[in-house]
């Protein structure tokens, strides 16, 4: 049997003196341990690592498989109040569904009065509507029905970092597409069915990537493979990409802003491919380190270009 001290990582104060612990025991099982010592400190708030400026130990993590003796010293931080990651997504979703219908519907206190309740003249507005409901509507079905989160929560602080990203850009568009005085695309029909069509067929693809990751990881699982093309032409992009999930989301996005030709959607498709960008490389890098057998054709965002 072994016994486990965990001390603050940044004071070094000794907050805990676990007796006679199972060597089998999981950093998932100490944490809970450390719970009934400590109630504030719930298991998801809390980061046990060797080191007290080191990476956090995963719930998995056997105490015989790490590098401590009869002893084992562990440090602990704090993370903050935890919010799950579903109620975080249907959060941020359901915010700029809301917001942009009552752009589109003109409710009173946004336009000129004469305008309230009154609808555009344009049938493009009235597609952008359905197309912006549709996709955040297909957002919120996915984060209920489809997404296997592998991080169970994240900080409270995030959600509002991300409900003003989400929710500001969803007015700021809005506002410009309902306007009365919003003026179609320059190249008029043509353009609306060349950008719908690349609207849906991305969010065709995007919905199609997201089931292939789902049957990647078994229910309740950790675990993670490569994901390969399957027989949805629609996956066949992952041949050349790590990440096409974010590359149907970029394509939606160019799709949208060809549809209303309005700048702010721009400068959002903008910001979501520099953040998407960010996070493809991040998961490529992973990719890379994790399987030493990784596709080698494939890059993060973009095929052969990023």
């Amino acid at each position: 049997l072994k016994h486990v001290e965990i001390l603050d990582a940044k004071t070094k104060d000794k907050l805990c003196f676990l007796d006679k612990v199972e060597p089998n025991a999981t950093i998932g099982e100490i944490k809970s341990m450390f719970h009934k010592n400590h109630p504030q400190w719930y298991p998801a708030r809390q980061s046990i690592r060797l080191d007290p400026k080191g990476k956090s130990l995963k719930d998995e993590d056997v105490l015989q498989h790490l590098p401590v003796g009869t002893t084992a010293t562990f440090y602990f931080r704090d993370l903050g109040s935890q919010i799950s990651w579903v109620t975080v997504f249907l959060t941020e979703y359901t915010g700029p569904l809301v917001i942009y219908l009552m752009f589109y519907f003109r409710v009173p206190f946004i336009y000129a009065p004469k305008y309230d309740f009154t609808t555009s003249k344009h049938w493009v507005v009235h597609l952008a509507c359905m197309c912006h409901s549709f996709h955040y509507m297909k957002r919120l079905l996915e984060t209920l029905f489809v997404h296997r989160f592998s991080h169970g929560t994240m900080p409270l602080r995030n959600i509002f970092k991300n409900c003003t990203y989400y929710w500001g850009f969803a007015a700021w568009m809005a506002y410009y597409i309902n306007h009365p005085l919003y003026t179609p695309p320059i190249y008029g029909e043509q353009q609306i069915r060349l950008a719908l069509i690349l609207f849906l067929f991305c969010q065709i693809g995007n919905f199609s990537i997201h089931i292939a990751l789902r049957n990647l990881r078994p229910p309740g699982s950790k675990t993670r493979k490569i994901p390969y093309p399957t027989k949805n032409p629609f996956t066949w992009i992952f041949l050349l990409v790590s990440c096409p999930n974010y590359t149907y989301e970029l394509g939606s996005w160019l799709g949208f802003t060809l549809m209303t030709q309005c700048l702010p959607v721009a400068f959002f498709t903008l910001v979501g491919f520099i953040q998407m960008t960010v996070w493809a490389k991040g998961k490529h890098r992973s990719y890379l380190k994790e399987f030493r057998d990784y596709p080698p054709l494939r890059s993060p965002i973009l095929p052969f270009i990023l």
